[in-house]
């Protein structure tokens, strides 16, 4: 009888019946989890430190694991799902994130802990695809499927942005590894819940699994991203770490177009990157993150180690970004259908970048009322230009290419945030040192020392004690807020170029029409396509989907 039900709830999702607004919510858990993940460490970094004594690299590696592994492995797993079934490839993941949640919760040792996020970016590269596969097959309606996205996105930015608050909160209480324990309740109902109720969906493709080209994808992702974190935290691109990964990040995906070009059977139909629709909105979904992992990097250490606020307060601060961005998301779709994909995205882009002019103003001093609004206004921008760009790659993408088109999503998502700390992180640097070089009356070691950042320069200034010390804190926290200014005048800058680059986008939201309508170059296409591609969380996760 189980069986039955479980059949026939499955088909009446598959089928859009009343069903999958609840396959919705399975599929928006899914997403809350890999996205709380994402950030919930971050906040638990100083705990894991004094219980385990890692080294500066290990620390780092438990850091970087689960991100630098789920973006490598993302167009890997979205292709698989294509040829072996998306619905497959989630429940996988589903089984593989629990089993490292519970690894991390207990690990005793660094390594043990970075195998277990290595595994948790494993986990989370299946997840992230499939989901907006099986969205796209779900709602087949593409204004019904707008709201959808507006539901997924509103969840992605509550994961994103309440991971620190939570971590926080479960590291004052209890212990770090509590941190990972909150996953294994929620996967234990969620992997039976979704074996019964999510379709299942494939490709339709036909041939080969083309496993060398996913293997060159997987280390060209690894390789890019890498490099790109390593120049965001202050290696030189000449550092032979650094460029080595860089170099491989640039050759392989070369390799991997050409490839797939001369194939039959390719895992992803590059000729997607033709449609200005859909390589613009790559494009946004890059400078978006840029901006907004970037300025939030920037925004954490002011509102510590400027205005000294707690880990806590610091992420109850940063909430109203959120609700704003659930704002966005919630009114998503009727914003799409009234004004189209290119007034909405060009439009978030000139609201974002109003509000970072707006944040120029922020000082040594706490001013609550102009946070809150920059925030709010930051939020509500950023999201509505990546609810359109994400909406606009998954009406682009083709159907047998749904989940390869998440991937690309997810791994522009990816992408964006590396480059955004590694290009505002830098701009920040540049403009904050000067201002601490030459500091009268303190030792030019100490003024070198405190160059680098400014938390390494509080330390210094607390070292140096009496009438130095207190010289370089204030001289350091003026230099910051200097080169946080700096560093906003970029970022709005590249803000406007977003909005210059959304105009290519279509001026309307249309809507779909027989199974096969698309865009994929006309000269290329015998007959018109569908296209389908991913959505990102707020967070961080993107994903796409096709029916089937």
């Amino acid at each position: 009888m189980a069986g039955t039900t479980g059949a026939v709830a499955r088909s009446r999702a598959a089928d859009g019946g009343a069903n999958r607004w609840v396959v919705l919510l399975v599929l928006c858990v899914s997403l809350l989890l890999v996205a709380l993940d994402a950030t919930v460490l971050h906040v638990a970094v100083p705990a894991v430190t004094e219980d385990l004594r890692p080294s500066g690299v290990e620390l780092l590696w438990i850091v970087d694991a689960y991100p630098l592994i789920c973006a490598a492995l993302l167009i890997l797993f979205g292709t698989l799902g294509d040829r072996i079934g998306r619905r497959r490839v989630l429940l996988l993941g589903y089984g593989i994130f629990g089993a490292a949640s519970a690894l991390a919760a207990f690990a005793d040792s660094p390594a043990i802990l970075i195998a277990a996020r290595a595994l948790l970016g494993v986990g989370g590269a299946m997840i992230m695809p499939a989901t907006l596969s099986i969205l796209r097959s779900v709602f087949p309606d593409r204004r019904e499927r707008a709201t959808a996205i507006g539901i997924w996105t509103a969840v992605a930015a509550v994961g994103a942005a309440t991971g620190p608050v939570l971590g926080g909160f479960l590291v004052e209480h209890f212990w770090w590894g509590s941190v990972f324990l909150i996953n294994i309740p929620l996967m234990a109902v969620i992997l039976p819940l979704g074996a019964r109720l999510l379709p299942e969906s494939r490709g339709g493709l036909d041939g080969p699994w083309d496993v060398w080209g996913a293997l060159m994808a997987a280390a060209g992702v690894l390789g890019l991203v890498l490099g790109v974190k390593r120049l965001g935290v202050g290696h030189g691109v000449l550092d032979l770490a650094t460029a080595v990964p860089l170099l491989i990040g640039l050759a392989l995906p070369v390799l991997f177009v050409r490839r797939q070009r001369r194939r039959s059977h390719p895992l992803i139909d590059v000729r997607m990157f033709g449609a200005a629709a859909f390589s613009t909105s790559v494009g946004c979904v890059v400078l978006c993150m840029l901006a907004l992992v970037g300025l939030q990097l920037i925004a954490v250490q002011y509102l510590q180690l400027v205005l000294g606020l707690g880990p806590m307060e610091t992420g109850l601060r940063l909430l109203p970004l959120t609700f704003a961005a659930m704002a966005a998301g919630a009114t998503g779709s009727y914003t799409l259908s009234r004004i189209g994909p290119r007034r909405m995205a060009a439009g978030g882009f000139l609201l974002t970048s109003g509000a970072v002019l707006l944040l120029t103003a922020m000082g040594p001093y706490d001013r609550p009322a102009l946070l809150t609004t920059g925030f709010v206004l930051l939020g509500f921008g950023l999201q509505t230009t990546l609810f359109a760009s994400y909406e606009s790659m998954l009406s682009e993408a083709p159907q047998e290419y749904a989940g390869g088109a998440a991937a690309i999503g997810e791994t522009s998502y990816q992408l964006g945030a590396g480059m955004g700390i590694a290009l505002l992180g830098s701009v920040m640097n540049a403009a904050y040192a000067p201002g601490v070089a030459g500091v009268p009356g303190v030792p030019r070691e100490a003024s070198a020392a405190a160059a680098h950042s400014l938390g390494e320069a509080y330390q210094v200034a607390d070292g140096l004690g009496g009438a130095a010390g207190a010289v370089l804190r204030l001289a350091a926290r003026d230099s910051f807020v200097h080169g946080l200014r700096v560093t906003l005048l970029v970022s709005a800058a590249l803000l406007l170029v977003g909005a210059v680059a959304a105009l290519r986008l279509p001026r309307t939201m249309g809507t779909d029409e027989a199974p096969g309508g698309g865009c994929l170059p006309a000269a290329r296409t015998p007959e018109p396509r569908r296209l389908t591609a991913p959505v990102p969380p707020a967070r961080g996760a993107g994903h796409e989907v096709a029916r089937p």
